[in-house]
Protein backbone atom coordinates (compact mmCIF):
# COMPACT_ATOMS: atom_id res chain seq x y z
CA UNK A 1 0.00 0.00 0.00
CA UNK A 2 1.19 3.40 -0.54
CA UNK A 3 1.47 6.81 1.54
CA UNK A 4 -0.92 9.40 0.53
CA UNK A 5 1.24 12.06 2.15
CA UNK A 6 4.60 11.96 3.00
CA UNK A 7 4.70 11.02 6.82
CA UNK A 8 6.69 12.91 9.51
CA UNK A 9 9.43 11.00 9.76
CA UNK A 10 11.16 13.56 12.58
CA UNK A 11 10.40 11.90 15.54
CA UNK A 12 10.91 13.60 18.50
CA UNK A 13 10.94 11.25 21.35
CA UNK A 14 13.21 9.12 19.02
CA UNK A 15 15.43 12.08 19.06
CA UNK A 16 15.29 13.36 22.05
CA UNK A 17 16.21 9.31 23.26
CA UNK A 18 19.63 9.11 21.33
CA UNK A 19 20.27 13.39 21.75
CA UNK A 20 23.11 12.12 24.42
CA UNK A 21 24.32 9.50 22.72
CA UNK A 22 27.58 9.89 20.51
CA UNK A 23 27.74 7.92 17.51
CA UNK A 24 31.61 5.78 17.65
CA UNK A 25 33.30 3.81 14.95
CA UNK A 26 34.83 0.76 15.24
CA UNK A 27 37.45 1.12 12.68
CA UNK A 28 39.89 3.88 12.65
CA UNK A 29 38.35 6.76 10.78
CA UNK A 30 40.18 8.72 7.99
CA UNK A 31 38.43 12.04 8.05
CA UNK A 32 39.21 15.39 6.62
CA UNK A 33 38.61 17.52 9.85
CA UNK A 34 38.88 17.23 13.49
CA UNK A 35 35.97 14.73 15.13
CA UNK A 36 35.54 12.12 17.69
CA UNK A 37 36.78 9.06 15.75
CA UNK A 38 40.21 7.36 15.65
CA UNK A 39 42.40 8.41 13.09
CA UNK A 40 45.31 6.02 11.72
CA UNK A 41 47.51 9.62 12.11
CA UNK A 42 49.15 10.25 15.26
CA UNK A 43 48.93 13.70 16.49
CA UNK A 44 47.78 15.56 19.64
CA UNK A 45 44.81 14.64 21.27
CA UNK A 46 43.34 13.16 24.54
CA UNK A 47 44.11 9.54 24.37
CA UNK A 48 47.77 8.30 24.38
CA UNK A 49 49.14 5.97 21.10
CA UNK A 50 53.30 5.31 21.60
CA UNK A 51 56.79 7.25 22.39
CA UNK A 52 58.77 8.14 19.92
CA UNK A 53 62.34 8.86 20.38
CA UNK A 54 63.36 12.87 20.79
CA UNK A 55 64.89 14.00 17.37
CA UNK A 56 66.34 17.45 17.01
CA UNK A 57 63.87 20.08 16.43
CA UNK A 58 60.69 18.24 17.71
CA UNK A 59 58.23 20.32 20.55
CA UNK A 60 60.00 19.98 23.97
CA UNK A 61 56.22 20.19 25.34
CA UNK A 62 55.64 16.91 24.76
CA UNK A 63 58.78 15.05 26.02
CA UNK A 64 57.68 12.46 28.75
CA UNK A 65 59.86 13.16 31.63
CA UNK A 66 58.91 9.87 33.51
CA UNK A 67 60.32 7.85 30.98
CA UNK A 68 63.34 9.77 31.08
CA UNK A 69 64.23 9.84 34.79
CA UNK A 70 64.33 5.93 34.05
CA UNK A 71 66.06 5.53 30.94
CA UNK A 72 68.63 8.66 31.07
CA UNK A 73 66.79 8.82 27.01
CA UNK A 74 64.57 11.34 25.07
CA UNK A 75 61.05 10.16 24.26
CA UNK A 76 58.05 12.13 23.18
CA UNK A 77 54.73 11.68 23.66
CA UNK A 78 52.23 10.76 20.65
CA UNK A 79 48.45 10.56 20.75
CA UNK A 80 45.94 9.39 18.78
CA UNK A 81 44.30 12.43 16.61
CA UNK A 82 40.58 12.48 16.56
CA UNK A 83 38.68 13.03 13.31
CA UNK A 84 35.61 12.81 11.56
CA UNK A 85 33.10 9.77 10.12
CA UNK A 86 31.81 9.01 6.59
CA UNK A 87 28.82 7.44 7.36
CA UNK A 88 26.43 5.63 4.56
CA UNK A 89 23.24 5.02 5.31
CA UNK A 90 21.50 2.24 2.98
CA UNK A 91 17.56 1.71 3.35
CA UNK A 92 15.69 -0.95 0.66
CA UNK A 93 12.41 0.48 -0.97
CA UNK A 94 12.29 -2.96 -2.93
CA UNK A 95 8.34 -4.10 -2.83
CA UNK A 96 8.54 -5.74 0.14
CA UNK A 97 9.08 -2.65 2.34
CA UNK A 98 5.86 -1.74 1.67
CA UNK A 99 3.78 -3.81 3.44
CA UNK A 100 1.81 -3.17 6.90
CA UNK A 101 0.46 -5.48 8.45
CA UNK A 102 -0.69 -4.59 11.74
CA UNK A 103 0.09 -0.95 12.13
CA UNK A 104 -0.36 2.16 11.03
CA UNK A 105 3.23 2.43 9.62
CA UNK A 106 4.62 0.42 6.60
CA UNK A 107 8.03 -1.29 7.12
CA UNK A 108 9.57 1.75 4.64
CA UNK A 109 8.18 4.19 7.37
CA UNK A 110 10.08 2.78 9.98
CA UNK A 111 13.40 2.41 7.90
CA UNK A 112 13.02 6.39 6.75
CA UNK A 113 12.37 7.08 10.52
CA UNK A 114 15.62 5.18 11.75
CA UNK A 115 17.81 6.68 9.12
CA UNK A 116 16.76 10.38 9.77
CA UNK A 117 17.34 9.79 13.54
CA UNK A 118 21.01 7.99 12.32
CA UNK A 119 21.92 11.03 9.39
CA UNK A 120 20.40 13.49 12.40
CA UNK A 121 22.97 12.02 15.43
CA UNK A 122 25.83 11.70 12.99
CA UNK A 123 25.49 15.48 11.60
CA UNK A 124 25.28 16.90 14.98
CA UNK A 125 28.66 15.46 15.43
CA UNK A 126 30.14 17.16 12.23
CA UNK A 127 30.62 13.79 10.52
CA UNK A 128 29.45 13.61 6.55
CA UNK A 129 26.80 11.35 5.84
CA UNK A 130 25.24 10.51 2.75
CA UNK A 131 21.80 8.41 1.59
CA UNK A 132 21.50 5.83 -0.48
CA UNK A 133 17.51 4.24 -1.80
CA UNK A 134 18.14 1.50 -2.99
CA UNK A 135 16.23 -1.86 -4.50
CA UNK A 136 17.54 -4.05 -7.16
CA UNK A 137 19.84 -1.30 -7.32
CA UNK A 138 20.46 2.32 -6.50
CA UNK A 139 17.54 4.32 -7.22
CA UNK A 140 18.87 7.74 -5.76
CA UNK A 141 21.65 8.72 -3.52
CA UNK A 142 22.55 12.42 -1.70
CA UNK A 143 26.43 13.26 -1.32
CA UNK A 144 28.32 12.81 1.65
CA UNK A 145 28.29 16.31 3.62
CA UNK A 146 28.10 17.46 6.42
CA UNK A 147 26.94 20.91 5.53
CA UNK A 148 24.26 22.78 7.53
CA UNK A 149 20.87 21.88 5.56
CA UNK A 150 22.32 18.77 4.27
CA UNK A 151 19.93 16.96 6.92
CA UNK A 152 16.69 18.51 5.44
CA UNK A 153 17.80 17.41 1.68
CA UNK A 154 18.23 13.80 3.57
CA UNK A 155 14.49 13.91 4.95
CA UNK A 156 12.86 15.48 1.79
CA UNK A 157 14.48 12.21 0.02
CA UNK A 158 12.83 9.99 1.83
CA UNK A 159 9.74 11.34 2.25
CA UNK A 160 9.66 11.42 -1.55
CA UNK A 161 9.57 7.60 -1.76
CA UNK A 162 6.71 6.47 -3.32
CA UNK A 163 7.05 2.22 -3.07
CA UNK A 164 4.47 -0.12 -5.06
CA UNK A 165 4.30 -3.89 -4.95
CA UNK A 166 5.44 -5.26 -8.11
CA UNK A 167 2.91 -5.84 -10.51
CA UNK A 168 2.59 -9.62 -10.98
CA UNK A 169 2.73 -9.88 -14.93
CA UNK A 170 3.59 -8.07 -17.46
CA UNK A 171 7.61 -6.22 -18.50
CA UNK A 172 8.49 -5.09 -15.52
CA UNK A 173 7.23 -7.88 -13.19
CA UNK A 174 11.19 -8.83 -13.27
CA UNK A 175 13.20 -5.79 -13.80
CA UNK A 176 12.85 -3.38 -10.75
CA UNK A 177 11.76 -3.62 -7.20
CA UNK A 178 13.60 -6.63 -6.07
CA UNK A 179 15.48 -7.10 -3.24
CA UNK A 180 19.06 -7.42 -4.63
CA UNK A 181 21.80 -6.78 -1.97
CA UNK A 182 24.69 -8.16 -3.61
CA UNK A 183 24.25 -5.41 -6.68
CA UNK A 184 23.80 -3.00 -4.28
CA UNK A 185 26.81 -4.18 -1.94
CA UNK A 186 29.02 -4.25 -4.97
CA UNK A 187 28.53 -0.79 -5.95
CA UNK A 188 28.34 0.94 -2.66
CA UNK A 189 31.59 -0.86 -1.99
CA UNK A 190 33.44 0.77 -5.08
CA UNK A 191 32.13 4.17 -4.01
CA UNK A 192 33.64 4.47 -0.55
CA UNK A 193 37.01 6.13 -1.28
CA UNK A 194 37.57 5.86 2.61
CA UNK A 195 37.35 3.54 5.11
CA UNK A 196 33.11 3.90 6.51
CA UNK A 197 30.24 3.75 8.63
CA UNK A 198 27.80 1.70 6.64
CA UNK A 199 24.22 1.62 8.40
CA UNK A 200 21.95 -1.15 6.29
CA UNK A 201 18.19 -0.38 6.39
CA UNK A 202 15.96 -3.54 5.35
CA UNK A 203 13.86 -6.34 5.68
CA UNK A 204 16.80 -8.22 4.37
CA UNK A 205 14.41 -10.42 2.33
CA UNK A 206 17.41 -12.08 0.31
CA UNK A 207 19.50 -15.10 0.09
CA UNK A 208 21.39 -14.98 3.50
CA UNK A 209 24.44 -16.49 1.76
CA UNK A 210 24.15 -13.36 -0.41
CA UNK A 211 23.96 -11.11 2.41
CA UNK A 212 26.71 -12.89 4.11
CA UNK A 213 29.10 -12.15 0.55
CA UNK A 214 28.02 -8.48 0.91
CA UNK A 215 29.22 -8.13 4.37
CA UNK A 216 32.49 -9.77 3.63
CA UNK A 217 33.56 -7.33 0.81
CA UNK A 218 32.78 -4.57 3.49
CA UNK A 219 34.87 -6.45 6.02
CA UNK A 220 37.55 -6.56 3.67
CA UNK A 221 37.36 -3.08 2.48
CA UNK A 222 37.77 -2.28 6.38
CA UNK A 223 34.27 -1.04 6.89
CA UNK A 224 32.64 -1.12 10.00
CA UNK A 225 28.53 -2.09 9.26
CA UNK A 226 25.52 -2.03 11.43
CA UNK A 227 22.66 -3.79 9.99
CA UNK A 228 19.54 -2.79 10.99
CA UNK A 229 16.54 -5.06 10.53
CA UNK A 230 12.95 -3.96 10.83
CA UNK A 231 10.13 -6.14 10.22
CA UNK A 232 6.39 -6.49 10.50
CA UNK A 233 4.76 -8.28 13.75
CA UNK A 234 2.82 -10.52 11.10
CA UNK A 235 6.17 -11.60 9.68
CA UNK A 236 7.61 -12.51 12.90
CA UNK A 237 4.23 -13.91 14.25
CA UNK A 238 2.56 -15.39 11.52
CA UNK A 239 -0.78 -14.97 12.72
CA UNK A 240 -3.23 -15.74 10.17
CA UNK A 241 -6.04 -18.22 10.48
CA UNK A 242 -8.15 -18.25 7.47
CA UNK A 243 -7.36 -19.82 4.12
CA UNK A 244 -6.77 -16.65 1.74
CA UNK A 245 -4.69 -15.47 -0.85
CA UNK A 246 -0.95 -14.80 -0.18
CA UNK A 247 0.55 -12.06 -2.52
CA UNK A 248 4.18 -11.91 -3.39
CA UNK A 249 5.38 -8.26 -2.73
CA UNK A 250 8.14 -8.22 -5.15
CA UNK A 251 6.34 -9.66 -8.13
CA UNK A 252 6.22 -13.64 -6.85
CA UNK A 253 2.94 -14.28 -7.67
CA UNK A 254 0.32 -15.03 -5.40
CA UNK A 255 -1.15 -18.45 -3.86
CA UNK A 256 -4.34 -19.45 -1.99
CA UNK A 257 -2.69 -21.03 1.41
CA UNK A 258 -4.22 -22.15 4.66
CA UNK A 259 -1.86 -20.72 7.14
CA UNK A 260 -2.74 -23.06 9.97
CA UNK A 261 -0.99 -25.77 7.39
CA UNK A 262 2.00 -24.16 7.15
CA UNK A 263 2.54 -22.24 10.21
CA UNK A 264 4.97 -24.47 11.35
CA UNK A 265 7.16 -24.77 8.13
CA UNK A 266 6.86 -21.00 7.93
CA UNK A 267 8.16 -20.41 11.56
CA UNK A 268 11.07 -22.49 10.92
CA UNK A 269 12.24 -21.66 7.93
CA UNK A 270 12.00 -17.41 9.21
CA UNK A 271 14.04 -18.61 12.14
CA UNK A 272 16.84 -20.33 10.07
CA UNK A 273 17.04 -17.12 7.83
CA UNK A 274 17.33 -14.59 11.15
CA UNK A 275 20.03 -17.22 12.83
CA UNK A 276 21.76 -17.29 9.27
CA UNK A 277 22.02 -13.10 9.20
CA UNK A 278 22.89 -12.93 12.61
CA UNK A 279 25.84 -15.28 12.61
CA UNK A 280 26.65 -13.45 9.56
CA UNK A 281 27.10 -10.37 11.37
CA UNK A 282 28.63 -11.24 14.27
CA UNK A 283 31.17 -13.34 11.91
CA UNK A 284 32.79 -9.94 11.00
CA UNK A 285 31.98 -7.94 14.00
CA UNK A 286 29.18 -6.18 12.85
CA UNK A 287 26.23 -4.60 15.42
CA UNK A 288 23.02 -6.33 14.21
CA UNK A 289 19.85 -4.68 15.45
CA UNK A 290 16.00 -6.16 14.45
CA UNK A 291 13.05 -4.03 14.98
CA UNK A 292 9.78 -4.66 15.31
CA UNK A 293 7.77 -2.03 13.56
CA UNK A 294 4.86 -2.87 16.07
CA UNK A 295 6.95 -1.20 18.70
CA UNK A 296 8.47 2.83 19.33
CA UNK A 297 11.89 2.79 17.51
CA UNK A 298 13.48 5.02 20.73
CA UNK A 299 13.84 2.54 23.22
CA UNK A 300 15.62 -0.12 21.37
CA UNK A 301 17.38 2.22 18.94
CA UNK A 302 18.70 4.67 21.99
CA UNK A 303 19.69 1.11 24.14
CA UNK A 304 21.03 0.10 21.27
CA UNK A 305 23.32 2.96 20.41
CA UNK A 306 24.34 3.03 24.25
CA UNK A 307 25.35 -0.45 24.05
CA UNK A 308 27.09 -0.24 21.18
CA UNK A 309 29.06 3.33 22.00
CA UNK A 310 30.44 1.75 25.83
CA UNK A 311 31.82 -1.35 23.93
CA UNK A 312 33.76 0.99 21.45
CA UNK A 313 35.18 3.36 23.97
CA UNK A 314 36.42 0.09 25.73
CA UNK A 315 38.47 -1.02 22.79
Amino acid sequence: MAATAPPDYLDPQTLMSISSLDLRAQMIAEGLMTGRHRSPYQGVSVEFAQHRQYAPGDDTRFLDWKVFGKTDKLYLKQYQKETNLEMLVMVDISGSMSFCGGTAWRKYDHAASLAAAMTHLALRQQDRVALSLFDDQPRRATRMSNRQGHWRSIVEALSSVQIQPLPQEGPNADVAGHTHLAQVFDRAVVKLARRSLVVLISDLFDDPDTIDRGLARFYHHRHDVIVMQVLDPMELGFPFRQPSEFVGLEADGQLRLDPLALRQGYLHAFETHQRRIEQACRKFTFDYLMLDTSRSLAPPLSSFLARRAARVARK
